[in-house]
């Protein structure tokens, strides 16, 4: 007999209520935490907005990261920035003001290096969002000190001390991108940092090509600076620094949001177990630097010491020595304006190859990348070479060209490979020292390379072209056998890589390369790693029949 309709309804909501209350509770035991504080932490932002909001803050931070880099080398030649500060005026009477004037942009990276260690000690106290939040605030009163400075000794002090800002900055920047990023799409995100470098250096030469008094450049960057630490406040912390700490149903609400996906989804829940995985592993380590020298399934020294030698040749393939552009085309013959002009077309050009290897990264992987942007490089290098060698107008003609050429390589490359890379193949518990150390290594040997161009051509002319051309050579086989593949694997995957590389004594590399390797968050993964949840916390094992890993999205 059926019930009358109030009772029914009555009936349903009971049975509604239940069936709640039952996933409520299932949740809480397979979890343990109610699916209620996940709401309560869940952000504003979801899916593509949220991808696109996170990808806004990280390009102003490196838009900020070129322009800085930009602005005072294109500054140097400026009749009002010389009659402010003459020491940087390179005449007979005074050879060593071409130190000086190396010195002024070099300063700044020194800055940086001791921005990028301190990450050694507070990138993972203060979180991804502080330690951007706190690197843009010292980057803001830098600029401040930069730009009221009376005196070359002021200059430097501000250089260093705006610099120590963007070391926190771009050794946080990427780490915060790459585990807010899905691992289909994270290649090109933050390859898009990269090209916003390009973008940063462009905008300073050309807000310098303008009849501005030189305050007016070095003051704008207030408003990149203004506009991160801003904008910052209204996004989530990164889920893996979350669960790094405990707060676990933060983490959950996070990655739902990230995916755009509800929390029963098998993909929301496999990442988080990945993360939780990754976190139990190196739960027994006392959590202190020297885990960066530890070995065993981790490889965490071999992984530190990929990402300090990858930004170590960064710098060593010679960008620094053609981003110095329009010094580098006033060499080659052409005058002071049209230098400047030159080089507003090739950062121009610039940005576009970068933009090119944006749409490529997540197709042909990470290490074609590099292979071909090295190889690309050795050649371009050696062939400027020969032209210094002949020295003649239609030599330097094509020097300039050869230039615009060299960019096109280390734009697919080098330029956001280098950060997207170290960003990726760390693990979670030494991401954020590795990005540190890395970074570090980048300012280090920027620092060298800037020091060291300007006496090099002054000492011996085209054949600093040949020595670069050989450190690029170097490079190709250095990567080729050291150098593991990261694209299209989630971070926690990465260390499903290491550990059965490590079990079964297996290259890294060879390795990566292979189609087989489970996927974080599954029982097979959890073998290789040799972690034992309780069987009620482990999600389905996403392989098909066949056995073949389950193609991520």
């Amino acid at each position: 007999m059926p019930l009358p309709s109030s009772d029914e309804e009555k009936h349903q909501s009971s049975v509604a209520e239940n069936t709640d209350h039952h996933h409520h509770e299932q949740f809480k035991q397979q979890f343990g935490f109610d699916p209620a504080d996940i709401a309560a932490h869940t952000p504003s932002l979801r899916g593509h907005k949220l991808t696109a909001a996170v990808t806004f803050v990280a390009g102003t931070g490196f838009t900020l990261f070129g322009y800085d880099q930009g602005v005072m080398s294109s500054l140097l030649t400026g009749n009002q920035f010389e009659g402010s500060f003459p020491e940087v005026i390179v005449e007979p009477s005074h050879p060593n003001h071409a130190t000086l004037q190396s010195f002024i942009i070099a300063i700044y990276e020194v800055g940086c290096l001791f921005g990028a260690l301190s990450n050694l000690w507070v990138g993972d106290k203060l979180g991804r969002r502080k330690t951007i939040v706190v690197g843009g605030s010292i980057m803001i009163v830098g600029a401040i000190l930069q730009t009221t400075a009376f005196s070359f000794a002021q200059l430097i002090f501000a250089r260093i001390f705006t610099g120590y800002g963007n070391g926190l900055i771009t050794s946080t920047v990427p780490t915060y991108h790459a585990e807010l990023s899905p691992s289909a799409k994270r290649g090109r995100m933050i390859m898009m940092e990269g090209t916003l470098i390009v973008v940063g250096v462009t905008i300073a030469f050309f807000v310098n090509w303008s009849s501005a008094q030189w305050r007016v450049p070095i003051a704008l960057q207030l408003v990149f600076e203004i506009i991160m630490v801003t904008c910052i406040g209204f996004l989530p912390e990164s889920p893996r620094w979350l669960v790094k700490r405990g707060r676990n149903a933060e983490a959950m609400a996070v990655i739902s949001a990230m995916e755009d996906k509800p929390l029963s989804d098998p993909e929301v829940q496999r990442t988080y177990y990945g993360i939780r995985e990754a976190v139990a592993v190196e739960a027994s380590s006392q959590g202190s630097l020297r885990e960066l020298t530890t070995g065993g399934p981790s490889q965490n020294f071999r992984r530190t010491v990929i990402a300090v030698v990858y930004m170590m040749m960064q710098q060593l393939t010679g960008i620094n020595l053609v981003t110095l552009w329009t010094i580098v085309f006033q060499r080659l013959g052409l005058s002071e304006v049209n230098a400047r002009i030159t080089s507003v077309a090739n950062g121009a050009e610039y940005i576009l190859a970068s933009i090119a290897a944006y749409y490529t990264i997540d197709y042909v992987g990470r290490r074609h990348l590099m292979l071909f942007g090295a190889i690309g490089q050795s050649i371009v290098m050696l062939l400027l070479a020969i032209l210094g060698y002949i020295n003649n107008t239609p030599a330097q003609i094509v020097s300039v060209v050869l230039i615009f050429g060299f960019n096109t390589f280390f734009a697919f490359g080098w330029l956001g490979v280098a950060w997207l890379y170290c960003a990726e193949i760390a693990g979670l518990r030494t991401r954020a020292p590795t990005n540190a150390l890395s970074t570090a290594s980048n300012w280090t040997f920027n620092f060298v390379v800037v020091m060291v161009v300007g006496p090099a051509f002054n000492n011996i002319s085209w054949r600093t072209y040949i020595v670069f051309a050989a450190l690029n050579a170097i490079i190709v086989p250095v990567v080729y056998f050291f150098f593991p593949e990261t694209g299209g694997r989630s971070l926690e995957d990465l260390d499903v890589v290491f550990a059965l590389a490590y079990i079964t004594g297996e290259d890294p590399v060879k390795v990566s390369l292979r189609k087989d390797v489970p996927l974080a968050g599954t029982r097979e993964a959890d073998e290789i790693l040799g972690v034992s949840p309780r069987p009620s916390e482990k999600p389905p094992t996403p392989f098909s029949s066949s056995g073949k890993v389950r193609k991520q999205v």
